[in-house]
């Protein structure tokens, strides 16, 4: 039975075409992943489907009493509220039986006996209805799941409003897991996860029963835990069996055959307009002549789609520093209270360290104080010689309404428009992308234009936090290769260790160091 389908979608955003004609169909228990470069409306999908966005063109069925369970990052948890309370949200429906239940007790105090009797039989349907749902579960359900994601050890006492935006997400994920919705609707779930936790999920999705839509650039992830692929592409979805090793074997033997299909196509069509050509002119051939014109008129052409621009990424090398870029003593970071013990750190030109730990341990944070952006509580930070950084931040929280090109021009005053033009699209964004306000882009598409910034700019120094995050596997690979060829000093805070691991001359994990476990 179709838990959710679409038919005949059509959607545009900021005068740009995201879907055409889409149809799609979602089963009991099929797992999906849902792939596609960066801005081809991954998250505009999930957004029309749960109705956060209407199609212009189109239907939405959703089956009736279907619960739907949505990670949304951008969803607000009230200050005061502890990490317990959150998410023992996941069970608000439960409590709400529960509150019946006593409700119902009260007012045996004042009813006849047939009302008495009405309520008892009510009052046992609700318990039957607690206890098929394990309510007296529910603290060990909590903190199974807590324990999981590594919310247990920042304590779930804590007030959510102390927590870091990546503590927040995983907070969401956990309540969304506890409420085991029909269907789990995720968007890169494993942005804020450490390796053990994305293990974890990994576990969990495989043996979940219902069904769940995946987006997520961590393909080996998506690989282990989808059945299904929807791939978006030039506004289109196309649906292929298996996992992601399977879609690309059929992807790329699909590509084949149609150009193959399209070179055979323009051979006939080139023969055919040569006769035609040829044979208009003359009475004894012009019958031939227009039915062959007539029959190219009417075919049905094969188009191939058009290639995507890729990113080409080289960061640029500022003049050279002295040997130590900063030395770091007795340094205790953090803001109202300390975040870490003290720490002795010195970094040296030339080197590429890369910052490990579970969210909420300071990584940002020992970034910026490293940087002089933040005091830091104790201790010392010397800046060594010439020292010229360049900053990639992880998130900008504030929505920018000037276009791409505006954007890049604030930073870039000298340069042409042809200058930024081109330096935009060496970074992968279509003329339509440049063209458009910064805040209708996709993650992966701000964090190119992110990245332009910094590429244009000689820095000996590059201070990288969690430039992967939202990248597609493409943007992803080629600034693998850009920061493995910079000659310069990198000190880089990623989650995902296929992609630092042959970078890293040290690693620094800040659980060694941390205050909070």
């Amino acid at each position: 039975m179709s838990i959710l389908t679409l038919e005949h979608c059509s959607h545009s955003f900021g005068g740009r075409s995201i879907f055409e004609d889409v149809s799609f169909r979602l089963l009991k228990g099929e797992h999906v992943g849902l792939l596609g470069a960066n801005g081809e409306g991954k998250s505009t999908f999930m957004k029309i489907i749960t109705r956060k966005l209407e199609p212009e063109e189109g239907k939405i069925i959703w089956s009736k009493n279907v619960k739907v369970g949505y990670l949304d990052q951008h969803a607000v948890l009230e200050k005061g509220m502890t990490i317990h309370d959150a998410l023992a949200q996941a069970f608000a429906d439960l409590f709400d039986i529960e509150k019946q239940i006593n409700d119902g007790y009260a007012k045996m105090m004042e009813c006849t006996e047939e009302e008495m009797n009405e309520l008892l039989e009510q009052i046992g349907e609700w318990q039957d209805t607690l206890e098929h749902h394990d309510f007296y579960q529910i603290d060990v359900k909590i903190e199974e799941v807590a324990q999981a994601l590594g919310l247990s050890d920042i304590g779930l006492d804590r007030d959510v409003s102390e927590l870091s935006g990546g503590q927040r997400t995983k907070i969401l994920l956990a309540k969304l897991l506890l409420e085991k919705p029909d269907i789990l609707l995720l968007d890169e779930p494993t942005n804020y996860l450490d390796e053990q936790h994305i293990q974890w999920l990994k576990t969990y999705l495989q043996n979940y029963e219902n069904a769940f839509i995946l987006i997520s650039h961590d393909l080996p992830f998506t690989n282990e835990v989808v059945n299904l692929v929807y791939h978006v592409e030039n506004c289109r979805l196309t649906r292929y069996v298996g996992n992601v090793d399977e879609f690309h074997r059929l992807y790329e033997q699909n590509k084949l055959a149609l150009e193959s299909a399209y070179q055979r196509q323009q051979q006939e069509i080139a023969r055919m307009e040569d006769f035609v050509a040829r044979n208009k002119a003359r009475v004894a051939t012009r019958g031939m002549a227009n039915s062959r014109a007539k029959k190219l008129a009417k075919m049905e052409r094969i188009e191939l789609s058009a290639e995507k621009p890729k990113p080409t990424f080289r960061f640029q090398m500022g003049k050279t520093p002295g040997k130590v870029i900063f030395s770091a003593s007795d340094l205790v970071i953090g803001y109202d209270e300390p975040l870490s013990k003290p720490m002795n750190r010195v970094l040296e030109k030339g080197q590429k360290i890369v910052i490990t730990g579970a969210n909420g341990l300071g990584k940002t944070t020992l970034m910026k104080s490293l940087m002089g952006l933040i005091e830091p509580l104790e201790g010392t930070v010397q800046l060594g010689e010439h020292v010229e950084i360049g900053y990639f931040e992880q998130e900008i929280t504030e929505p920018i309404r000037r276009t791409c090109i505006e954007e890049l021009r604030e930073t870039y005053p000298a340069y042409s428009q042809y200058e930024i033009r081109s330096a935009l699209a060496r970074c992968g964004l279509t003329t339509d992308q440049i063209e458009s306000q910064v805040m209708v882009l996709s993650g992966g598409e701000q964090a190119k234009l992110r990245l332009c910034k910094l590429l244009n700019t000689p820095y000996n120094v590059l201070f990288l936090d969690e430039p992967t995050n939202h990248l597609d596997q493409d943007a992803k690979d080629e600034l693998h290769k850009a920061i493995a060829e910079y000659p310069g000093t990198v000190l880089l805070v990623c989650h995902e260790k296929e992609f630092y691991s042959d970078l890293a001359d040290t690693v620094w994990d800040l659980s060694e160091v941390s205050l909070r476990r």
